[in-house]
């Protein structure tokens, strides 16, 4: 498995910097003195930089999030409140797709025991899925309740094309694409399923993607509730 993690990582990487190389070996030539043609070329450039860009963070985010999967974290979170400062950054970066995007919460949901970085990652990364797959002006819903066997509950609804049932076992596998070049053209690394599946791990979670094709893809994810914290009795003085 790290033999084969090592070889899909340097693909992708490999690939970015030879259109690079390419680019700015064709730039010292004659191409770099037509001005229209230059500003293209830096363009495409720019793009497959900051395409190598994510794909280092998220090796690197991934690799952090490993290291800590035996590591339970320790702060006690209010999901609620992270999942609105997370729509509140979508609607910020003024994506395309951010108006289709819909947050329910349900009020007096129990804290859970979390850590909130990796946390804020999971909602970016499966909400970004949902805007990056679904097909433009159909909604993205999003809700957080709990569930029957009272686990803090997310929901991240698409209306998107969906993924063929065979599939979905290996959608958190790293580098694994239902479709590589269209993964790659909205700016998809391979990783961010891969990431949430470790981050679900380590919080002792739940983690369900269920999908049909044609009609779109919901991912399910449960996180235990914190554990009640418990008053702890003062000692009154004894009596002389």
């Amino acid at each position: 498995m790290r033999v084969d993690f090592v070889a899909n990582a340097s693909h992708e990487l490999r690939t970015p910097l030879a259109s690079i190389l390419g680019f700015i070996e064709t730039l010292n030539e004659e191409a770099g003195e037509d001005p229209a043609l230059r500003a293209r070329f830096l363009k495409v450039m720019f793009d497959e930089a900051r395409r190598m860009q994510r794909l280092v963070e998220d090796l690197i985010s991934l690799s952090r999030i490993e290291a800590e999967k035996y590591r339970l974290p320790g702060e006690r979170l209010d999901l609620g409140e992270l999942l609105e400062d997370v729509a509140a950054e979508i609607a910020a970066a003024r994506s395309p797709r951010a108006g289709d995007v819909s947050v329910t919460i349900d009020p007096g949901l129990p804290a859970v025991t979390g850590d909130e970085a990796q946390l804020s990652q999971l909602f970016h990364n499966v909400i970004g899925n949902a805007m990056k797959y679904g097909r433009a002006n159909t909604p993205v819903r999003v809700s957080l309740s709990l569930n029957r066997s009272k686990l803090v509950q997310l929901v991240v609804r698409d209306e998107g094309e969906g993924i063929a049932p065979q599939h979905i076992p290996r959608l958190t596998e790293r580098f694994y694409r239902v479709d590589a070049g269209r993964s790659r053209s909205v700016g998809g690394t391979g990783l961010g399923l891969a990431i949430v599946k470790h981050i679900v791990e380590r919080h002792r979670g739940r983690l369900d993607i269920a999908s049909r094709v044609g009609i779109g893809t919901t991912v399910t994810i449960a996180l235990p509730a914190a554990e009640a914290e418990t008053a702890v009795a003062t000692p009154t003085a004894a009596k002389a």
